[in-house]
């Protein structure tokens, strides 16, 4: 028998499927060795040494895979293609007892017949470069969490946390609500309208553009109806003709972040069903006839690579269905980001075989139509280019520059299957006109405008600021927002993300005393010096030995202040019955509950539970919405969306935003006799961690 070990259960069936019955496929479900719970694991005086322990939910996972280890004559470690799967195979390799370079570690970018086999074929021996990498992320991020949350908690408030990534993104939201307050805006003014030739009455728009060449810039009505006066008085001359075929090259395939954008943005889902939606999408959904299989190629991704294998399948697809002009004579070619780890290609259909079309009917409609997101990219990105035919005439007046542009469809090339946003070609509606030619004002308008301010950001904009800045990597965009909302430092406003007075108060906290750590570019770098390390370029206890030690200093000190941030209560809306100010929401150690704001003149309080709480201490699975502990009619507790009635979701068990490492869909909080866990929601899935509220992630 071989062994195969895997993380995420939803593929095993179709691993299984694809190895035959000589392989046993076998899945962890997730890591099974990590950082302990309840103490720092880290040995800063031996060089940031970490102390591993099996997870008290895996124990029984790795006693089963020890009974199937002794029975196997092979093994291989199958687990995911980054930096999680290649520290979860060298944890199971200590756990085997396995030799430290014993080739025994495959990985695959699809699940695929031939991707499996051809793996299974080549195995190589775990790379410590990428281990330590991961090492190096795991043990700063155990080292801020477990060290600035008990502070956050006895400064601010109780149960607060910090982290390297999810600090960093909550400024930046912080960030951007202060300009939108601070914003004044600016009064300004457009010019525009239609011309003629003076032999014919066809006419056609212009606008006002330029004064002296450089751009105008009209701001106020009085200066706007002083160009109005000067153009209605003085000739307009045609002073330049550009008459050109432009072309369009289409969009790279999706990568994590671009992807994750375009599916909020396009298909109108949220985050957390995006996430939840791809995984199933790569590890496998139910097909009739056929059992699970895999649709697409592995889902975190900075590369918008694509193999020639790839790339001939997919040129030999356009030829048939579109003809040999839609396919370009070079395959093309889309850089990445300086900052890409390049590690995997960018995501893609497995198969073109499978059309959209064809799965029609066949799979979920949400699944369907991302796939069909992914699948319609892909095929543009390697079809010719768009062709136009381009027209912009420029006109003088006097100091006064204006212009009259168009553009028309030559051939269509990628635009066939997949547009870009905005490019839709509406003609060329200009007469022929000669430089030097003088036309005529038909009609002159004018229009005050006012600058607008910063728009916040939803979870699409902000999953692409993380990644213009650097902050985190694909793997984390999702559970990095998901963090900060259900932690209640943001909230949603419709789509819009909003920080609260804590995320503002945890904020200004931070910057005040941990300036490298809440340093935008401070936090970039330290991801480039995570992949120096995974490249074997640095030392990943040198770089958190730079790091820490003067964190501690700054820790020390902040601990040493006596200031404490007063946070104002939060208002209920609810009249004391007493005096009739308002009550607010307090809290004391034994929970929540109302007050009367007119404290101490007024000492009246109310249980919580009489009245609908308002506490977000979730994320809704359904709307992305917040979750609060509501009050049934005979006095029983459950958790419901904030978005009622427009969201309906209720569980007896808090979702708190977390996302399954296997199967992407939610965890939730369950309190067993032996402590509290987070278990995955989804039938069949299993996955379970110990629950600990000092450990941050990022």
């Amino acid at each position: 028998m071989k062994l195969v070990l895997i993380e995420g259960p939803g593929k095993k069936e179709a691993i299984q499927k694809y190895l035959g019955k000589d392989y046993t496929v076998f899945a962890t479900k997730g890591h099974i060795r990590d950082l302990p719970v309840n103490k720092l694991g880290v040995d800063v005086n031996k060089r940031f040494e970490p102390s591993y322990e099996i997870l008290s939910d895996k124990k029984q996972v790795v006693k089963e895979m020890l009974d199937l280890y002794k029975k196997a004559d092979e093994v291989y470690l199958a687990t995911d293609p980054d930096r999680e799967g290649e520290a979860i195979s060298w944890h199971i390799l200590t756990i085997l007892g396995l030799d430290n370079y014993a080739k025994v570690r495959t990985s695959f970018n699809e699940i695929s017949k031939d991707a499996i086999l051809k793996s299974i074929q080549n195995p190589r021996s775990i790379d410590y470069n990428i281990v330590a990498a991961q090492t190096a992320r795991r043990v700063l991020d155990r080292l801020m969490g477990y060290k600035l949350s008990p502070l956050l908690s006895r400064k601010i408030k109780g149960k607060l946390s910090a982290g390297r990534v999810q600090s960093v993104a909550l400024k930046i939201i912080v960030e951007r609500e202060k300009k939108i307050n601070s914003f004044v805006p600016s009064e300004y003014w457009n010019i525009f309208g239609l011309l003629n030739k003076l032999d014919d009455s066809h006419s056609f728009k212009f606008s006002l553009e330029t004064k002296n060449g450089k751009k105008i810039d009209l701001k106020s009505q009085q200066e706007a109806q002083s160009v109005l006066d000067f153009l209605r008085c003085n000739k307009l001359v045609v002073s330049d003709i550009k008459s050109q075929v432009v072309s369009n090259k289409p969009n790279a395939p999706y990568i994590t972040s671009t992807l994750q954008q375009d599916a909020i943005n396009k298909l109108k889902l949220s985050l957390k069903q995006v996430t939840s939606i791809l995984q199933n999408l790569y590890e496998g959904v139910s097909i009739q006839g056929e059992g699970k299989v895999a649709l697409i190629t592995y889902i975190r991704t900075d590369s918008t690579r694509v193999s020639e294998q790839a790339q001939i399948m997919a040129k030999n697809y356009i030829i048939e269905k579109y003809g040999a002009n839609y396919a370009p004579k070079k395959f093309n070619i889309y850089s990445s980001k300086k900052s890409a780890q390049d590690a995997h290609e960018a995501i893609r259909p497995i198969n073109l075989n499978r059309t959209p079309e064809n799965l029609k009917g066949k799979i979920d409609e949400n699944f369907l139509k991302m796939y069909t997101l992914i699948f319609n990219r892909f095929i543009a990105s390697q079809m010719s280019n768009a062709q136009y035919d381009s027209l912009q005439v420029t006109l003088t007046c006097g100091e006064y520059g204006l212009k009259s542009s168009g553009k028309a469809l030559k051939f269509d090339g990628f635009t066939k299957v997949y547009k870009l946003d905005g490019e839709d070609a509406i003609g060329i509606d200009i007469p022929n006109l000669n430089i030097g030619e003088t036309v005529k004002i038909e009609k002159l308008e004018s229009e005050q405008k006012f600058t607008k301010p910063p728009v916040r950001f939803t979870e699409a904009s902000m999953v692409k600021e993380m990644e213009d800045k650097g902050i985190g990597r694909p793997a984390t965009y999702a559970s990095t927002i998901l963090t900060i909302l259900n932690r209640q430092y943001i909230k949603k406003d419709g789509k819009m993300l909003v920080p609260t007075e804590l995320g503002f108060q945890v904020t200004e906290y931070l910057e005040k005393y941990f300036t490298d750590l809440m340093n935008i570019k401070f936090t970039a770098d330290m991801e480039k010096n995570l992949d120096e390390v995974e490249f074997g370029k640095l030392n990943w206890r040198n770089l958190v030995n730079d790091f820490y030690w003067d964190f501690e200093k700054k820790l020390i000190e902040a601990y040493k202040t006596s200031e404490n941030v007063k946070l104002e209560p939060n208002k209920s809306g609810i009249k004391c019955d007493k005096c009739g100010g308002e009550m607010v929401y307090r809290e004391s150690k034994f929970g929540k509950f109302l007050a009367c704001s007119n404290f101490p003149v007024c000492k009246n309080t109310m249980n919580i539970a009489k009245t609908e709480s308002d506490e977000q201490l979730g994320v809704c699975p359904k709307c992305g919405s917040s979750v609060s502990l509501k009050k049934s009619k005979k006095g029983r507790a459950f958790y419901g969306c904030d978005n009622y009635p427009n969201c309906d979701f209720v569980s007896w068990y808090l979702p708190t935003g977390k996302i399954c490492p296997n199967c992407g869909e939610m965890l939730y909080l369950r309190e067993l006799k032996e402590g509290k866990i987070l278990k995955c929601h989804k039938r069949g899935c299993n996955y379970s961690e110990k629950f600990d509220d000092t450990q941050n992630g990022n």
